[in-house]
């Protein structure tokens, strides 16, 4: 807690190692190992909360050489680079396997629940053969199984969601769906199969057989990628601009689009990392676009009207600022944002974010459900 406050970060990633990755694979998938050697990767030196001398599993790794106003890329500039915008680097092990570093950390900062999201590994969505990303997806639920249960009230993560093999999909669902760790979905949608995809329809009605909301979570360095990723001038300032805002507004377009909450009047669902400025305009653009140019399942209210439905989440990111959060509470209502830190990737601001979000102008309601209350909402309850 913070200033008697409950905290609920709705962002944060982790990143289990190669090594520890390995040793949770199904044993008939054992004998594959040797062939995923290649996509090891050394984990970066002073990267935040890694884990030295180890390897993370990563597949078409897109690199920015090119800085604007540059006419070339440059050979040795791979757009990876980015200041560090706390004031002190997470523990060691964070990302990994070290849940005791990571809960020190929370209690430095104030946090009382972490969302934790896979990263790396996930750009096996890419490959060509899904049962690789399905066995790497069994793999890191079991991890998340044992990492969470040392801490159950405080470490919660997300059943990822292979759209290329939906009987996989579901079948980790229902294996996991009553744990205590797994309160979210994340499915894996590529640029061949869209969110609204009629094959993804078991994955929908599982997560609401078992009460669990879809979280939707860009990326900028690997697939799936996010739309447009191949036409940013192999720059990352365009890169990072456009990703993860595009990536859930075309998530909630063809989420919404598709009549999914109309199929499924009890599935939450929610974007996150894509800041939250942008969802007045988009909600209005949804609503002009649905009534002029069509193409979109028969709607029983207005696209807008599902984001003031009490089904939608999106977590907030501090530079927006509370100026802009007053805007979108104005549209949107109390009950849609939630806190949010990027713990710990770089963006976020550790060991101060929480206080940083506590300084902002808030009546306390409005600060009790932007911290907390309204993640519990979303997030299914243990």
């Amino acid at each position: 807690m913070k200033n008697g406050l409950r905290v609920f970060d709705a962002d944060t990633h982790v990143e289990p190692t190669a090594e520890v990755l390995d040793k949770y694979v199904d044993p008939a998938f054992r004998a594959r190992l040797p062939d995923l050697a290649q996509y090891r990767q050394p984990v970066r030196a002073g990267g935040p909360g890694a884990s030295p001398g180890r390897h993370v599993y990563r597949f078409g790794q897109i690199s920015y050489k090119r800085i604007l106003g540059e006419a070339a890329p440059r050979d040795a500039h791979s757009g990876r680079d980015t200041h560090w915008m706390g004031s002190k680097q997470p523990r060691p092990g964070v990302q990994d396997d070290n849940a005791a570093a990571r809960i020190h950390d929370m209690d430095d900062e104030g946090t009382d629940t972490h969302f934790l999201i896979p990263t790396s590994w996930t750009s096996f969505v890419g490959h060509e053969d899904p049962a690789i990303e399905v066995n790497i997806i069994r793999a890191f639920h079991r991890h998340m199984g044992d990492f969470s249960s040392q801490y159950p009230d405080r470490l919660k993560s997300m059943i990822v969601a292979s759209a290329r093999d939906v009987d996989a999909a579901v079948k980790e669902i229902r294996e996991w769906g009553k744990s205590r760790w797994a309160v979210a979905i994340m499915p894996l949608v590529t640029k061949d199969i869209p969110a609204d995809h009629p094959k993804l329809e078991p994955i929908w009605q599982a997560a609401v057989e078992h009460d669990l909301p879809i979280a939707h979570h860009s990326f900028t360095w690997t697939p799936p990628y996010f739309p447009g990723v191949f036409d940013l001038w192999d720059n990352i300032f365009l890169g990072r601009l456009a990703s993860h805002p595009w990536g859930a507004m075309r998530f909630v377009a063809s989420f919404i689009g598709g009549g999914i909450p109309d199929r499924y009047p009890n599935l939450r669902f929610g974007t996150l990392e894509c800041g939250f400025g942008w969802l007045p305009f988009w909600g209005r653009r949804m609503d002009e676009q649905y009534a002029y140019v069509g193409s979109t399942a028969q709607l029983k209210m207005k696209p807008s009207e599902y984001l003031k439905s009490g089904r939608y989440f999106c977590s907030v990111e501090r530079h927006e600022g509370p100026d802009m959060l007053d805007m979108v509470r104005g549209f949107l209502g109390d009950d849609v944002l939630m806190y949010a830190s990027d713990y710990p990737h770089s963006e976020c601001q550790f060991p101060d974010t929480v206080s940083n979000f506590l300084a902002w102008d808030m009546k306390p309601a409005a600060r009790t459900k932007l911290m907390a209350g309204n993640a519990d909402r979303f997030f299914k309850r243990a």
